[in-house]
Formats: C-alpha cells, structure tokens, sequence
C-alpha cells in the first residue's frame, strides 16, 4: 500500500497524486490519497474529485497518525514498526529513494518533479483529465483553442503570491520582462505570431495590466472552484508560457504533443534557499527576467 499525503493547492495535489500513483504501478501495491489536510479550514481545499483517479478509499482512522499534530501517537505508531513505512521528501529536489521503494510506505512532500512519474506518463495525462464534460462556456472556449492553431496559453498567477507577504518573499511573481522574453521565445520557435489565451487567479488584473506584442484573450469566467476547467483549456493550447506556479506546470505538461513549444520560469522561487533542480521537464525552455 502506497499512502500519499496530500497538501497544498490543486497543482501540487496532483504532482503528489502523480508520483504515488507511479510508484503504486511500479510497485503492484494499492495507492490511498490521506486528505486529512483539508478536514480543517485551509486556503486551498481538496481538488481531485473532479477526476477518474485510480485510489483506494480507507476510514480516516486506519491511516497513521501525523508526527507534525501527534507527535507522541506518530512515534508509538513508528515504534510498533507494523504499518507501512514513513518516507518524507528529504528536499525540493527529486528523492531518488522513492524509486527504490518496494513495500508499503507513506509518503509526505510536494514531489514536483516528472522525474517521478514520466514512465507511465500517459496513464497519469488519462487520469488527471476531467471526468466530466466541459459546460456550455467552457466547450465554447474549448473549441475557440482548438480552431486556433497558433494559441499559446499564457498564465499569471498572482493570488497568494501578492497578497500574503510570506509566499511572496518565497515564491515571487514573474516580472514582465520574463512573459516578453518567453513569448519572444515562443514566436521565434512557431515561425508565427501568436494568439495568447492568458489565464490567472486574477483576469481583472490581467485584462488591464498585461501588455505585450499579440492578441491576448483573457480567460476570465471560471473562479477558483472551477481551476480544473482553465486546466483543460490550458492543456488545449499548441504552446505554453508558464508561470512559476504547479499549476500552470501542469496546463503545459498535459499537453502531450511532443512538437510543443514551453517556456518557464528560469527562476522558481524567490527564496534563495529554496532549489529544485528537477522541475523543468526536458526539452522546456528556461527565460530569465
């Protein structure tokens, strides 16, 4: 059994669902997604449930105790040695310990990297797309992207990043010489100009601040509890220009046409103590600015 904790917003639950399922396929075991992180009252809440996931239910109170909320529980669990063994993520960086995982264990960390889950890559692009079919506004947009071969999904993400002093000291915000540079770089690799569908936490913001050399249309009618349909729209691009966010990561990374074009953060976080060599998938462009 691989037990997954999940945390944060809904692109980092589906890169810590992307690698437990992974390592579930490669180990023969059964993978269980512990959601009790947003049993209480959180920024971001539980955002998987619009997808086909392959997990296992289990009772909240079959699932081990949290070192971090039951310290003295955690160890007596640890002490007993009868439960799947605990793993957490040993840096932002790929854990190459989690490949050399063969028995049960349970899992804690962000795990944002492709490296974790890139060999069964179609089975997880199958599993992260959207159960349901789009609604009316949606399919509209859905087929405006497709009619248009030279879209280039473009976001922003603002949110957290800007209004919570502590993200933003962490994460940072991509300046506007990064977007110039990176569709400078996208231009340049399609041999065309291109239209951007921007998307952000924030479309009003957009719509009034973001300038750059394109027709830009912004994306603006799905609000927070409808994320997953800006992410189909995302994928649905030709090209991508991200943010440093997981989720625009993934607006790019479901996109499975290998002649596509991405450009990225070369910087992801602002904190300088803060390092992940192994986000960029390869072949992802890398702009600085």
């Amino acid at each position: 059994m691989i037990i997954m904790r999940l945390a944060g917003g809904l692109g980092n639950q589906m890169f810590q669902y992307a690698a437990g399922r992974a390592l579930a396929l490669e180990t023969g075991q059964d993978l269980v997604l512990d959601k009790r992180h947003y049993g209480r009252a959180r920024e971001h809440g539980y955002g998987l449930d619009v997808f086909a996931l392959a997990d296992r239910p289990m009772p909240e109170a079959e699932l081990p105790p949290y070192r971090k909320d039951r310290p003295l529980a955690h160890l007596l669990w640890s002490l007993r040695g009868k439960g799947p063994a605990y793993m957490r993520e040993a840096s932002l960086a790929y854990d190459p310990r989690v490949a050399q995982v063969t028995g049960p264990v349970w899992l804690e960390g962000y795990f944002q990297s492709e490296r974790y889950f890139v060999r069964h890559a179609d089975a997880i692009r199958a599993e992260l797309t959207p159960g349901r079919e789009p609604d009316p506004e949606n399919a509209r947009w859905l087929a405006e992207i497709r009619d248009e071969p030279r879209a280039v999904s473009l976001h922003i993400r603002r949110g957290d990043y800007v209004r919570n002093p502590k993200f933003a000291a962490y994460h940072g915000s991509c300046t506007p010489a990064y977007y110039a540079a990176a569709l400078d770089h996208v231009a340049t690799r399609m041999g065309a100009e291109p239209v951007i569908f921007a998307f952000s936490d924030d479309p009003a913001w957009v719509a009034e601040h973001l300038e750059l050399p394109a027709e830009i249309r912004v994306v603006g009618h799905n609000g927070p509890d409808r994320n997953f349909e800006d992410l189909r729209l995302m994928s649905a691009c030709r090209h991508h220009i991200t943010a440093n966010s997981s989720f625009s990561w993934w607006g790019a990374w479901l996109n499975p046409d290998p002649a596509k074009v991405v450009a990225t953060p070369d910087t992801w976080f602002a904190d300088p103590s803060a390092v992940n060599p192994d986000i960029w998938p390869e072949g992802w462009a890398r702009i600085a600015g």
